[in-house]
């Protein structure tokens, strides 16, 4: 607990703008800031299509329960939707979530030597616990910080709905019955952006930990690793700064994602709707 958080050969950065300068100066060039993008969109596609979907239907099945047997917990069914739907989604594609994260924090760079693509570096995870018995266990270290992914994720979610689906109403009682699909987009897009932002900025800690947790070299230290006790390590060693590192990127990305996504799958509901009806 008392060993540093980043060993004395690791990069050590000042601000947001110190990580964009040293990553294209020490590091690959102006490209190394799109590294991870395959693995990235990897992520989205599946996750987005498992996330959106189940939290619609959770949270439409919940508040019809609620409506008959307690009204007054419907306003909760936002929240516990999004938790549930957002752990579905976590579990399934943590191993991809593990992948990005390891090629963003890839730093041992060789001239005229490509970094390791996200296959590889899967590969690469795997390949510490390969043995000539191999068997189905040892790849659940491809599930490596799941928990602190989940600590982070459904507390994100469970902030990002409850926030959103308020504001999201509101605004959309606002156009009321001469809503389009411009309105429907502005809607969701000024909802989501505003729940993304708060949702990042509340649980940046836990994504400090479940980035620590996966970009650990030393296999056996990040299964035995857990979230509380990276926090607790943190602290320790960078005080409360050190669990906001990253915050103002983090927030800055946070809110017009969700704001993206959110807007265009219910511009995509909206069409789809409005083609059923004529």
């Amino acid at each position: 607990g008392s060993e540093p958080i980043c060993p004395p050969d690791c990069f050590q950065y000042k601000g947001t703008v110190d990580v964009f300068l040293k990553v294209v100066r020490q590091q690959e060039g102006f490209g190394r800031l799109w590294r991870g993008t395959n693995a990235g969109l990897a992520l989205a596609i599946p996750t987005v299509g498992i996330y959106l979907p189940c939290y619609d239907i959770f949270r439409n099945k919940i508040e019809d329960f609620t409506r008959s047997n307690a009204p007054g917990l419907t306003p909760y069914a936002p929240l516990v939707a999004g938790s549930v739907a957002r752990s579905l989604a976590c579990i399934a594609c943590s191993p991809i979530e593990l992948a990005r994260t390891r090629m963003q924090a890839y730093k041992e760079f060789q001239p005229g030597v490509k970094p390791p693509g996200m296959w590889k570096t899967l590969l690469g995870v795997l390949s510490p616990h390969a043995s000539p018995g191999q068997n189905v266990q040892n790849y659940r270290v491809l599930w490596t910080g799941v928990g602190a992914q989940l600590a982070r994720d459904v507390p994100f979610s469970a902030i990002c709905w409850s926030t959103l689906e308020p504001i999201r109403r509101k605004l959309l009682g606002l156009v009321a019955e001469d809503g389009d699909a411009a309105s429907v987009l502005g809607a969701n897009f000024a909802a989501g952006f505003v729940a993304g932002s708060l949702a990042a900025g509340v649980t940046c800690p836990l994504d400090v930990a479940k980035t620590r947790r996966q970009i650990e070299k030393d296999a056996q230290k990040a299964m035995r690793m857990t979230t509380r006790q990276t926090l607790v390590d943190i602290l320790r060693s960078e005080g409360p700064k050190g669990l906001f590192t990253g915050v103002g990127p983090r927030v800055a990305r946070a809110g017009p994602s969700v704001g993206i996504v959110i807007s265009f799958y219910e511009v995509i509901k909206y069409a789809l709707h409005q083609r059923n009806m004529s």
